[in-house]
């Protein structure tokens, strides 16, 4: 068995080598996000004060794969149905990195529109395996662990449960944004098409996996008292930087504003 890579330490040692494998995200040249691009879904910090926030999680969380431990122990592939979480960790991954998927035929490379529908597809760091996200009305049976809400979970049939929309932030220019393409590494929100309910990560229910202390993930619409949806509920469609292999558009650092500039250059021209 051993030869043959068959012992039970040596396909556990597969999935979390894969699952852990460093990951290259899509370069968006038009900024838009696309059909086909490998992207991270990422939860950002609501730049609160950790006594605001207690006792909810702080920092940005990306949504990742996180099979159960017997899984992890016992298999060389990921098993359905397969769960997830929120992960501190904003590194590209096998575990955080998603596929954006067409559902009714859309040629890839078109970007992808608020309003139209997509799926999400995970392969865990392996290239014959896709698994979609998903979710399904909350039943007796059927639920998050923590939060007794609607679940999210990965499966490996293409269904209605796997169509997911994005939507513009901003409820009251909602209605004008639909049928525009969705911009990368900006909040949008991402809403479940057979609940109607947005993917969220409430922050304050944690769970223990594998690999540490990770968040639940969910699907429910958060509202404050003007009906708009909370933090919780936003999310940014992370892409690679274009101009650097390692980092993200997300760790790209931001440009000068004319007055740090303007500032510099006095700064400079009283030094010399």
């Amino acid at each position: 068995k051993r030869e043959k890579g068959e012992l039970l330490i040596q396909k556990s040692k597969r999935l979390k080598n894969n699952l852990l494998k460093q990951m290259q995200l899509s370069v968006s040249k038009d900024g838009f996000v696309h059909f086909g691009d490998t992207v991270m879904l990422l939860s950002p910090e609501n730049n609160k004060s950790p006594t605001e926030n207690y006792p909810a999680a702080c920092g940005n969380l990306t949504l990742a794969v996180n099979p159960d431990d017997i899984t992890v122990h016992t298999s060389e592939s990921l098993q359905v149905p397969c769960g997830l979480s929120a992960v501190k960790s904003v590194n590209p991954v096998g575990r955080n990195a998603f596929r954006i998927l067409s559902v009714e035929g859309n040629s890839m490379g078109e970007p992808i529109r608020f309003g139209q529908n997509f799926g999400l597809g995970a392969t865990g760091g392996f290239t014959d395996q896709m698994l979609y996200l998903a979710s399904d009305h909350k039943s007796f049976m059927r639920f998050a662990k923590k939060s007794y809400l609607q679940q999210v979970f990965l499966t490996d049939e293409l269904s209605y449960l796997t169509c997911w929309q994005a939507t513009f932030l901003d409820p009251q220019l909602r209605l004008e944004y639909e049928g525009f393409p969705v911009p990368a590494n900006t909040k949008v929100l991402i809403t479940h098409c057979h609940t109607n309910r947005g993917l969220a990560v409430p922050r304050n229910y944690w769970i223990r996996s594998y690999f540490g202390k990770e968040y639940e993930v969910i699907c429910h619409t958060y509202l404050d008292s003007h009906k708009a949806e909370e933090d919780k509920n936003y999310w940014i469609i992370v892409t690679a930087n274009p101009s650097d292999d390692g980092i993200t558009m997300f760790d790209r650092p931001k440009p000068p504003s004319e007055e740090t500039r303007e500032r510099e250059k006095n700064e400079l021209y009283a030094g010399t």
